[in-house]
């Protein structure tokens, strides 16, 4: 993939031209799509519920591929064409419009093919854990970690995915001390990855007597859910599981027995815990599996150090304490300080109005994806 820039950089809307390796790659994905349409219709896949996602979800990467390639050829082709009209002169005129159209569109079509066939990361597909945890500011810290858990949540909604409370630590004032939360849905981790860092609000607090304006934060951290077949194994003898009595709400069941608990990983201190369910085995069951994505997360995080990727700017270290927005109550702003994005809709984004900033967020990381290839083109 390193010389996929420079590939597309030879392209010259002049000449109309694709270097042999790019174009090759691309009949690829022509060739890999006629493939999986006949993998998929085999009765054997189709009986192989884990066979069968795996293929439908390369499938659908396969198909915007080559579905873009083949409307970049028939544009090429008809710019081929536009362009011998332009030799008649009863026709010169229209030939000139077409040809411009074509140059045009096949431009976007070289932009969207290059965002393609970027480096994927597997994770970007799965589930995600987010965990929203009050900072400084004390009980306001608290309701803003509150309205940050409902503004993701109502967009995880908009967005079809199903939202469950693996752990929660309310606030005497109203809020979360902590939260974490499982999304569940195609592509949660990908639209989430880069919320992860600092919250900072700025407002007047409920309990603000004199109306001053006060500062917040709160951290949020969001994990991909690991694959059964890929999480960390976890060695029992390695972990204290802890049962304790469940607070807050949940009826006189979920408060009389000690229905919680709380797993401690023994070797790097890591605790996850769950008083959601009802039982002492299914809370276990979600904490274990909490656990298992912090852990792999770790690991994923001190790989990525020692291959020197972290990357710069954009979401920084991935560390809690980066301050990454800013929602500013009384001018109605929210500022992603790695982008310099700054909308003025705070309402609706706190609503969970939130895909502007996914996006800006996205194609800046796609950007900057681009830019490292083309370093090392």
């Amino acid at each position: 993939m390193g010389v996929l820039i420079g590939l597309f950089h030879c392209v010259t809307i002049g000449a109309l031209m694709i270097r042999d390796p790019l174009r090759h790659q691309l009949q690829r994905h022509t060739e890999r799509l006629a493939e999986l349409d006949f993998l998929l219709a085999q009765p054997d896949v189709q009986a192989d519920t884990e066979q069968l996602m795996a293929l439908s979800r390369e499938h659908t990467e396969v198909a915007a591929v080559a579905g873009r390639w083949a409307r970049w050829q028939q544009r090429e082709r008809d710019l081929a064409a536009a362009r011998e009209l332009q030799a008649d002169p009863d026709m010169t005129e229209m030939a000139r419009e077409e040809v411009a159209a074509c140059e045009a569109e096949l431009a976007e079509l070289e932009a969207e093919l290059q965002r393609l066939l970027l480096p994927k990361d597997p994770d970007d597909a799965r589930n995600a854990f987010l965990e929203i945890r009050a900072g400084t500011g004390g009980d306001e810290s608290a309701l803003f970690a509150g309205d940050l858990a409902r503004m993701y949540t109502r967009y995880a909604q908009g967005r079809g995915w199903r939202v469950e409370v693996m752990s929660e630590s309310p606030a005497e004032l109203g809020g979360y001390k902590e939260l974490v939360l499982r999304i569940v849905g195609e592509g949660v981790y990908g639209a989430l990855r880069f919320e992860s860092g600092g919250h900072r609000v700025q407002r007047v607090p409920v309990t603000e007597t004199q109306g001053r304006i006060h500062t917040s934060a709160a951290t949020v951290a969001v994990l991909p859910e690991p694959d059964e077949a890929e999480a960390i194994t976890l060695n029992p003898a390695e972990l204290r599981i802890d049962t304790f009595r469940a607070s807050g709400a949940g009826g006189q069941h979920i408060n009389k027995t000690d229905s919680a608990v709380r797993v401690v990983h023994l070797p790097t201190g890591m605790v996850a815990e769950c008083q959601d369910g009802r039982s002492q085995h299914a809370n276990k069951a979600k904490a274990l599996r909490v656990l298992q994505a912090r852990l792999q997360d770790k690991e994923r995080s001190e790989r990525a150090a020692r291959e020197a990727a972290t990357r710069k700017g954009l979401v920084g270290s991935g560390d809690r304490s980066d301050r990454i927005r800013t929602y500013n109550f009384p001018q109605g702003r929210i500022t992603d300080h790695r982008i310099n994005l700054t909308l003025y809709k705070l309402d609706r984004v706190m609503e969970g109005d939130l895909q502007d900033v996914v996006d800006a967020l996205r194609t800046a990381h796609e950007a900057e994806l681009m830019a490292e290839l083309e370093a090392t083109a």
